[in-house]
């Protein structure tokens, strides 16, 4: 199985004006991730806009990931769908077109209980052969993923050998490394808030999966690569540096702010698809002294 490590960047999919997905533009991003040290690229999470895609263009993001990647770095898909039997047929898809690693999100918008969150990821990692990171983040979802879940999860299913917390609580991911920590196998914890990625470092977590990665890359990259080479100091200046981006998220979400960011820096990946794509002028100049501040650190 695929070593599950590092700075994986959450890529963005970059659209036209009319929301159609550029390709060329997406390729160019990959090979930019790739080229700036990233340890993984990720197509198909909240950054990738993964709930605004059709079944037929996300099978089209992941070919285009692995034809564009070459084995050079691992490839991340997001699969997971509100229904079990779509979570597995888009699994079963990101198989056959040779993705490394699959991330499958909670089901989300009906409330769901732990047992049935166990069967769900049970059947899943049963229909594929690939490694799967689960994905909590219950802000967007409505639905958390417990520990106590996640440990039992990593514990009887041999291809579950992971988790990605995004749910901003740091006590959270400590238990999710924590009970992880217990089992008789490998477990990768993951921290899927940017602000969190060397604190999960420290607590013995595996890495981040970074969407701040897809506007500067390479000092996101050294949070993992500093660390690892027991360049503390290193690694707490690169976390302190993407922090700034923090205070424009007031202005839309997350993800709309990233891809607004690097469509300023001079990437041609559009705007997010409709309706989730306005940020108000006030903050594109918030956005934009961000950008100057850092890039006149050198930061990229």
């Amino acid at each position: 199985m695929t070593e599950i490590k590092g700075i994986i960047a959450a890529m963005q999919t970059p659209m036209f004006e009319d929301g159609g997905i550029n390709e060329a533009e997406m390729r160019n991003q990959i090979n930019r991730e790739i080229e700036a040290g990233c340890d993984g690229i990720f197509c198909l999470g909240t950054n990738g806009e993964f709930y605004i895609l059709s079944f037929e263009e996300k099978v089209r993001v992941m070919e285009i990931f692995v034809e564009e990647a070459k084995g050079r770095v691992p490839v991340y898909a997001g699969t997971g769908c509100v229904s079990t039997a779509e979570t597995i047929a888009l699994s079963k898809k990101a198989q056959e077109i040779g993705v490394d690693v699959l991330s499958v999100i909670t089901p989300y918008f009906a409330a769901i209980s732990q047992d049935e969150l166990y069967a769900h990821y049970k059947a899943v990692a049963e229909a594929v052969d690939l490694p799967i990171v689960m994905y909590n983040i219950p802000a967007r979802t409505g639905n958390k993923l417990l520990p106590e879940t996640v440990q039992a999860l990593c514990r009887d299913v041999e291809n579950i050998v992971g988790a990605k917390d995004s749910s901003g609580d740091i006590e959270n991911l400590k238990a999710y490394i924590r009970l992880t920590r217990e089992l008789d196998k490998d477990v990768a914890i993951l921290a899927g808030n940017d602000g969190a990625i060397l604190t999960c470092l420290k607590e013995g977590g595996a890495g981040g999966i970074a969407g701040r990665a897809n506007i500067w890359p390479a000092t996101v990259a050294k949070i993992y690569d500093c660390f690892k080479a027991g360049d503390l100091e290193g690694a707490q200046a690169a976390q302190d540096a993407i922090a700034i981006l923090q205070q424009t998220f007031k202005y839309g979400n997350p993800n709309t702010i990233i891809k607004t960011a690097v469509a300023l820096q001079g990437h041609n990946v559009g705007k997010c698809r409709a309706p989730f794509n306005y940020v108000p002028e006030e903050g594109l100049e918030a956005i934009k002294k961000v950008l100057a501040e850092n890039a006149a650190k050198g930061l990229n």
